[in-house]
């Protein structure tokens, strides 16, 4: 067991709570993501058990925040929403020279990747015009009601797992958050169950996908991804603070989000 996926883990499932924040993005910035792909598709295989000791660690890590810092993520949000904000900006931006450089983008990438990088970044940055309030919250839990919240799991899973894409965005966006958020926190076991369901599927499903572009065209996939995590930046960008005392707080913040990335960089992928 790699019981240090337990820290990565935590780290990803208190993104995953943070609406305008991927835990793919987390995945990229921790190094892990290539393998995170490889290992839950290489959990179907025979060589199942070695992808065990990675993903269980892992899976404790982001179950664990999810429960744990959601509480502490949601409270930082409702009091502190722009430096916080602003530390996950630092994060992303902080990133960006790391993947350049795994994907070897001055020796590999062409026209045709500058174009999907592009794509990828207006794809992304565009989620930033919907609505950031959840329209209805879901009342009365019928057979429909169930089905509809499987699908929102499995929707924002597949977000989930494509840096750069908020699968808690998502979920604001098609009005599940609040039901899911509010199920998590009062544990909730029916629902909490149906969306595990569909998360869980959508991440095998979506896994699948990104791993056969992976291993067929490696320099277009790190160009999208690229984009997808560039085009984030406009998501998760709050806007600058009116006050002067504020302001200078979220640049701390930035800073301490840029020197994360670039100390979690130095470890994760030297």
């Amino acid at each position: 067991m790699e019981w240090k996926n337990i820290y990565r883990g935590l780290l990803m499932g208190a993104s995953d709570v943070v609406p305008g924040v991927s835990g793919g993005t987390i995945a990229v910035i921790l190094g892990i993501y290539d393998r995170l792909i490889a290992s839950v598709n290489g959990f179907f295989s025979k060589e199942w058990k070695r992808h065990l000791g990675f993903l269980v660690p892992l899976g404790i890590g982001i179950v664990g925040a999810v429960f744990a810092l959601a509480n502490l993520i949601e409270w930082l949000f409702e009091h502190y929403p722009g430096p916080t904000q602003f530390f996950f900006l630092g994060l992303i931006i902080g990133v960006l020279p790391f993947l350049f450089h795994k994907a070897e983008a001055k020796k590999t990438f062409k026209v045709k990747h500058v174009i999907l990088l592009l794509l990828g970044a207006i794809l992304v940055a565009s989620i930033a015009f919907f609505p950031a309030e959840e329209p209805d919250q879901i009342a009365n839990l019928d057979f429909g009601t169930y089905v509809y919240l499987f699908f929102a799991g499995f929707i924002a899973s597949s977000a989930m797992i494509l840096p750069g894409i908020s699968g808690s965005l998502i979920l604001l966006i098609i009005g599940a958050y609040t039901t899911i958020t509010s199920a998590i926190s009062n544990f909730k076991l029916d629902i909490i169950f149906v969306v595990g369901a569909g998360i869980l599927i959508g991440i095998v499903v979506m896994s699948k996908i990104i791993h056969y572009f992976m291993a067929r065209y490696p320099s277009a996939t790190y160009a999208l991804v690229i984009g997808l995590v560039i085009g984030s930046v406009a998501v998760v960008f709050p806007g600058w603070p009116q006050e002067m005392p504020m302001v200078i707080v979220s640049i701390v913040t930035f800073a301490a989000g840029l020197a994360a990335a670039v100390l979690l960089g130095r470890v994760e992928y030297e």
